[in-house]
């Protein structure tokens, strides 16, 4: 049985879907590990100046082992959560990399797929 606007409806809510979608994989958070807090500080203030970031959480107090030069090493460390557009990480990474003190400093990314989207339309307002 086909209702009157039934077709319309369903091209509409494939839309709304198509737009959430679209809106969603807009935006990504990046993950950087730095050696102190004051360093994260240093590098969140000047992507969030430079409008590379809207937000930037620093989690104190990880732990990170991993293998360099031979060896297994263990440090304590702390976590920046940024996030930003997918468009701006082109941008955003070699901005990391020239502050960062590290001589190879993990900047990884990933899609945000949901999320609040007063949030991330607020994301898209503050960055460039």
């Amino acid at each position: 049985i086909l209702f009157p606007g039934s077709f319309k409806l369903s091209y509409y809510n494939e839309y709304k879907s198509y737009l959430r979608h679209k809106r969603m994989s807009t935006y990504c958070m990046a993950f950087v590990t730095a050696p102190t807090n004051d360093v994260a500080k240093t590098i969140a203030g000047e992507i969030v100046k430079l409008k590379l970031a809207a937000c930037v959480n620093i989690i104190p107090g990880i732990t990170s082992v991993y293998a360099w030069e031979g060896k297994i090493e263990t440090d304590s460390e702390v976590l920046m959560m940024i996030k930003t557009k997918n468009s701006l990480c082109d941008e955003l990474i070699p901005c990391i990399k020239r502050l960062h003190p590290y001589e190879v400093c993990e900047v990884i990314t990933t899609s945000i797929e949901n999320g609040n989207h007063e949030y991330l339309d607020w994301i898209g307002k503050v960055v460039k």
